[in-house]
Formats: C-alpha cells, structure tokens, sequence
C-alpha cells in the first residue's frame, strides 16, 4: 500500500504527477481541502473505494464508493477527516476494483 504525496495547487499552477493505482490499494491525506483525482484508462469501469472510519451512536458508517467509468476520470472529495482519517496512522485507505491503466492524484486546494 502506497502513500501518495499531496500535491498543492498554487496560483502559479500546477502540472500534477499522478501514480499508479497500487493493487493493495494507496493512502492519502484528509482535510477539507483535500480531494483525489482517479483516471482510468481501462475499457471497463473501476469503483474506487474509500474506507469510512466514522461511527454515528455505535453504528459504522458504510465505505465511500465512487464508480470511475471506462476511459474516464473523476474528482472525489472533499476527503473530511472525520469521515475517512484512520485513527491509527491518520491517512485515508483507498482501494480499486481493478488497477491496469488506473492513475491517482491526491490534491489540495
């Protein structure tokens, strides 16, 4: 599992570097103005899965899922600390579906 570097965008701009979506999965930052920025160059959709850690009165919040389709991409976020952050290492676990021509970004603004 890959941590991805959190990329700022500035007013200067910002040419993002995006990594390869890693079959165990990767983790990224949390905070309001963070979000993830998933292509997928495959023929098939891929859902991309973020593992909730929040619980309302005792009961677990189900995964944040989000359905990238074929040849297309998508901006997930804001990724909100008290959804998503793990208590143990304060990251955001992400998983794929599928990882063959799969790339992330994980983004400030």
């Amino acid at each position: 599992m890959a941590t991805l570097a959190t990329q700022t965008i500035a007013l200067a701009g910002l040419s993002p570097t995006y990594a390869n979506a890693a079959s165990g999965g990767d983790k990224c930052e949390v905070g309001d103005r963070n979000f993830l920025h998933v292509k997928n160059g495959s023929a098939s959709s891929v859902t991309v899965t973020l593992t909730a850690t929040a619980a309302v009165r005792g009961q677990s919040v189900v995964d944040l899922t989000v359905s990238v389709p074929a040849s297309g991409e998508r901006m997930i976020g804001p990724l909100a600390a008290d959804l998503l952050q793990s208590p143990t290492d304060g990251l955001c676990a992400i998983g794929y579906s599928a990882v063959t021509t799969v790339t992330v970004a994980s983004l400030r603004i």
